[in-house]
């Protein structure tokens, strides 16, 4: 059977069938995530618990560091304390291999932007570059109303081995779609990393299509999605970009009973 077989991420043989199919409502899932990090239960001794990470490039996977580099828009900074890696968890780099071969036929790929990030990486755009960007676009937003802001797009740095902030699982990926032989990025209609609602799955669900680029944004981030979907990960509903498999926001979103990974450090040292 080809790899649009039923039999393989369970998806459809015909690949625009996931261009066609709406995503689900971003603030509905929004919704639905509330409250993950303290209510989901990490099984700490759980088979896959202390899996170990891999660079998802000895896997054949494309990308780079998004964080470690100045070239990086919005940001224009090499982030304080990150790293060229791509780690992510065994299994998790597994099913992105998978992915692959589906998106194969349609000379399709991922690439990666980011995979496990240091704590300093997260405190960084969480505690200071992202208020920051904020403040001086909305000056209306203050005290627990900024911190809510924030945290729709940069969750808060780890608070212990039951509340991990996705990224330091392992298990918490960005990524897009890229041609294979060209390897240009498909149109997703704005920047990884762009912080606003425009950036959230369905943006393009929710406003009128007017032009062909609306349109193409919006197949591409369907194509992403459900490709991704099939093959067991959850999205973070407000960025296209994020996907998980095995953390907090996946059990949450999925309704798994629990999580798999908790807190990890690839680079063998406390990471704090």
């Amino acid at each position: 059977m080809g790899p649009w077989s039923t039999n393989v991420l369970g998806m459809s043989r015909d690949p625009s069938e996931f261009k066609l199919k709406p995503v689900p409502s971003s603030a509905e899932e929004q919704a639905r995530k509330q409250g993950y990090r303290q209510d989901v239960v990490i099984a700490l001794g759980g088979r896959l618990a202390a899996e170990r990470c891999v660079d998802v490039r000895t896997m054949g996977i494309a990308g780079d560091n998004h964080y470690n580099t100045p070239r990086n828009p919005p940001y224009f900074v090499s982030a304080p304390g990150s790293i060229p890696d791509l780690f992510l968890r065994k299994s998790v780099s597994a099913k992105l291999v998978e992915v692959n071969a589906a998106l194969a036929p349609l000379g399709i790929e991922l690439y990666l932007f980011d995979a496990w990030r240091p704590q300093a990486v997260q405190r960084f755009f969480h505690d200071q570059w992202f208020p920051d960007w904020l403040k001086q676009r909305r000056p209306d937003l203050d005290g627990q109303a900024l911190v809510d802001e924030v945290e729709k797009y940069w969750a808060a740095p780890s608070a212990g081995e039951a509340s991990p902030s996705p990224h330091s699982t392992g298990g918490a990926v960005d990524l897009t779609l890229i041609y294979s032989d060209t390897r240009q990025p498909l149109f997703m209609g704005g920047i990884f990393d762009d912080l606003t609602d425009e950036a959230w799955t369905d943006g393009f669900e929710r406003k009128p299509a007017v032009s062909m680029s609306d349109d193409e944004a919006r197949a591409n981030r369907r194509l992403l999605y459900w490709t991704m979907s099939e093959a067991g990960f959850a999205n973070n509903p407000t960025e296209w970009w994020h996907y998980s498999w095995g953390d907090q926001m996946w059990a949450r979103l999925m309704n798994e009973p629990y999580a798999h990974y908790e807190s990890y450090n690839p680079m063998g040292r406390p990471d704090i």
